[in-house]
């Protein structure tokens, strides 16, 4: 079933309910996984509960909320990892991951090598779409095996929530195979871009694309879709789909609608009624809008603040169905 936006907010104090024990604010810390034979060191963030009113914490120009270094409270919580999209970062859904902890997870994001806003190097190469979820793998080991505060976490209960391309790493992660070859519609508007040239010279690499099976369930937003034909009939995990109505960047709602009727699985799907695919984007800060105002600034009638209020209880209602 398809739900607009504007009815919402219907389900809201429902999901308030849920989190009446919830710690008050989110602890954050930053996040550094070293280089290993499995590829190059990664850098990011994690978002734990927090019992402590919360501050805000400026990150570069990123204004978030919660607090610094916080220790969460005893007890073993769920794991979320978050994958952001094309040259986006760590801190992209940073009011998701706030709202995730204070519901009782454990966040953990982590900027992707080479197709981030610091690094665009591998922006427009083949090789992000295998390293992308190799690297959300790596996120999850680390997290459940070397993170010096590992014994909070529940390996059994670990979600994911990706946006545009780090949707595309989530539907990979949860069993889906991807044909770039057919699938990259991006290349008929730009067939300069190095992924493009190869792929007409049939350069594309064959390489597996193994399912994760530690991930028991996954929040997918615009993604974008190279799953043609029959690609993700072998998803079978719970899915919330999230479709923005006016896409961009490559997503529209037809190809977000072809993600939904070929999963194996029918999703929790939604759609954000009058949005434009960066309205999943964490609502931006005034320093961040001026220099970046085709990410920051939304279609006329959006309110990204109001939307994420109810983006966030419908992510946190979800996994907490879910995981908890």
């Amino acid at each position: 079933m398809t739900y607009a936006l504007k009815f919402l907010h219907v389900l809201i104090p429902a999901v308030l309910a849920l989190s009446g024990g919830a710690a008050q604010a989110a602890g954050f810390q930053r996040l550094n996984l070293p280089m290993d034979q499995n590829g190059p060191g990664l850098q990011g963030a994690v978002w734990t509960p927090c019992a402590e009113p919360a501050g805000e914490i400026k990150v570069g120009r990123v204004a978030i909320q919660g607090v610094q270094g916080c220790k969460a409270p005893e007890g073993r919580y769920p794991l979320i990892v978050m994958s952001h999209g094309s040259a986006g970062s760590y801190l992209s859904h940073h009011d998701t991951a706030a709202a995730l902890a204070d519901a009782g997870f454990v966040v953990a994001a982590i900027n992707h090598v080479g197709d981030n806003a610091q690094d665009k190097s591998r922006q427009g190469y083949l090789s992000i779409f295998s390293t992308r979820p190799r690297e959300m793998r790596r996120l999850i080991d680390y997290m459940t095996g070397a993170w010096p505060d590992k014994a909070r976490i529940d390996p059994d209960r670990i979600g994911f929530f990706g946006f545009s391309r780090g949707g595309y790493t989530g539907l990979v992660l949860a069993g889906a195979a991807p044909d770039l070859a057919a699938g990259l519609a991006i290349c008929a508007d730009q067939p300069s871009l190095p992924m493009c040239r190869d792929i007409a010279a049939g350069k594309v690499p064959q390489q597996p694309y193994p399912a994760e099976p530690r991930i028991k369930a996954a929040v997918i937003a615009d993604p974008l879709n190279v799953f043609p034909g029959d690609a993700l009939k072998r998803v079978t995990l719970p899915i919330q789909l999230w479709a923005s109505e006016r896409g961009g960047e490559g997503v529209s709602p037809a190809s977000v609608e072809a993600v939904r009727q070929g999963l194996g699985v029918t999703p929790d799907f939604r759609v954000a009624a009058g949005a434009g695919h960066y309205a999943f984007l964490a609502p931006c800060s005034a320093e961040q809008a001026e220099p970046l105002p085709s990410i920051c600034r939304d279609e006329a009638g959006i309110d990204r603040l109001a939307f994420h209020r109810e983006l966030n209880a419908q992510v946190t209602a979800f996994f907490k169905a879910r995981l908890q």
